[in-house]
């Protein structure tokens, strides 16, 4: 019941701590689409870019052609002719020249009635016939265009997958020029430049790479933050929850315990009144047996002792439910102690148990009242003979801790208490032993409570048990 409270107390929790999760897995995702995003809009600026400088390039390249070849064959040779070597060189140093040094990989040259290459800067290219696809046809009609054709990812840099390959095509009718520089309508052929950017896209993938990186690490760091401040929260949440589960069942015990408490109070004060009736009746029924049936009295002694006894369990109920205001007063805890050490010591040599005292003297006086706490100190010893029942030895010390007051200490040599039921022994009605009503420890801790003392106990199964009472010093009390 305890553990489904306490899952109750943290379920709000849980949910914010399973939020914070999914946020911190959506902030991965959009970061990573977003590295997404980057290289790919790199990738089209280095297209845009690539292809501008291509156009401007075969734009150099017609203008070259049309006015170093194509004019000056057409005068030499009476017309174009790429079969015969002399006009092929003439072509080739023209088209090298003009590409030298610009990282160009290769120039093609297309004609325009037949899908075939008349030139190329690639010599087995030449008199190949249909390579030139939609992206020819396009320029036959006049219009420039390009193909990026690109392999690989980030992952190729780790040699994950295939190799990173790029290589952008760019077609361009290749026109005759008018006398002002201009192009003219008449389309001649199609001019292919080939640039392998390889190099470019193996930069952008890195970017793309580090990118991921830094936005995993930057996760990463977050994730272990926001991960230490959950658990964090979560360890004082749960602490908080079981301090206040346990506030709760101290404040139902103690309402029980008043409830209960009064019921006590009402019964016991009844009964007392009968009880002793009873006991006052039987005093007088054992006179008149002593008197008309000698050796018969025992009987009527039996009924007076019984009712003794009950009146005692009677008193204890009483003073459990209605404990009394201390009345405090500077005493010295000694004599105290003394005064218990006189009352048990017919029962110590009954039970044949040794006393061992250490009282300090001189010790300070502190604000007590004597009354209840020789009340408090009996019911201890009562418990530590009880425990000693085939003899053993009781020691009882007191002494001035170096923090000021008294402390008293009382020890027996008895079985002792289990370690699981050390935190029950101040609790009522909890007892071991088959008589008793469980309340002396009780009365003794309230006592000793409003004393502004404290009790500490020391104890292992077989092997006797301590008490230690500490009461502060008198001007803590005032």
């Amino acid at each position: 019941m305890e553990r489904e409270r306490l899952r109750a107390g943290l379920g709000p929790f849980k949910l914010v701590k399973y939020f914070s999760f999914s946020s911190l897995g959506v902030i991965l995702v959009f970061t990573l689409l977003l590295s997404w995003l980057i290289s790919n809009n790199a990738r089209k600026v280095m297209l845009e870019q690539n292809e501008e400088y291509s156009l401007l390039l075969a734009e150099n390249l017609n203008q070259q052609v049309f006015h170093r070849f194509v004019l000056p064959a057409v005068l030499r040779f009476g017309g174009i002719a790429l079969r015969k070597p002399e006009q092929f060189e003439m072509l080739d140093r023209i088209i090298k020249g003009v590409i030298q040094g610009l990282k160009i990989d290769s120039v093609t040259i297309y004609d325009s009635s037949v899908n075939i290459i008349s030139y190329s800067t690639l010599p087995e290219l030449v008199g190949k016939k249909d390579l030139g696809a939609d992206e020819y046809r396009t320029a036959l009609k006049g219009i420039p265009n390009s193909r990026l054709r690109y392999s690989g990812s980030v992952f190729s840099l780790l040699h994950i997958t295939s190799e990173v390959q790029c290589e952008l095509k760019t077609f361009i009718p290749f026109r005759q020029v008018r006398r002002d520089g201009e192009g003219s309508d008449l389309i001649m052929g199609v001019i292919e430049i080939e640039k392998d950017l390889s190099h470019n896209y193996s930069n952008i993938l890195r970017f793309q790479g580090r990118i991921m990186i830094l936005s995993s690490l930057v996760m990463a760091v977050l994730f272990l933050v926001l991960r230490s401040i959950v658990s964090r929260a979560g360890a004082i949440i749960e602490k908080r929850a079981v301090e206040r589960l346990r506030l709760e069942e101290k404040l139902n015990q103690a309402e029980r315990l008043a409830h209960l408490g009064t019921m006590v109070a009402t019964v016991s004060h009844e009964i007392k009144s009968p009880l002793g009736i009873v006991r006052s009746t039987a005093e007088i029924l054992e006179k008149r047996i002593k008197k008309i049936a000698p050796g018969n009295e025992h009987l009527a002694r039996i009924v007076v002792e019984e009712t003794i006894r009950l009146n005692a369990i009677v008193v204890e109920f009483l003073d459990f439910a209605r404990p009394q205001e201390p009345r405090l007063e500077p005493g010295q805890l000694n004599d105290v102690v003394l005064r218990v050490i006189d009352f048990i010591t017919a029962e110590l040599k009954r039970q044949q148990i040794e006393l061992v005292t250490d009282l300090t003297p001189g010790l300070p006086s502190v604000l007590l009242d004597r009354e209840l706490i020789y009340r408090a100190l009996l019911n201890i010893v009562v418990n530590a003979l009880q425990a000693m029942e085939q003899g053993g030895r009781l020691q009882l010390s007191t002494s001035s801790p170096p923090a000021g007051g008294c402390a008293v200490v009382i020890s027996d040599s008895g079985k002792g208490i289990a370690s699981d039921k050390l935190e029950l022994i101040f609790q009522p009605f909890y007892s071991d032993k088959s008589k008793g009503t469980g309340l002396g420890l009780a009365i003794s801790k309230n006592i000793i409570d409003q004393h502004g003392a404290e009790v500490a106990v020391e104890s292992a199964e077989g092997e006797g048990a301590s008490f230690r009472i500490t009461f502060p010093p008198a001007r803590h009390m005032a």
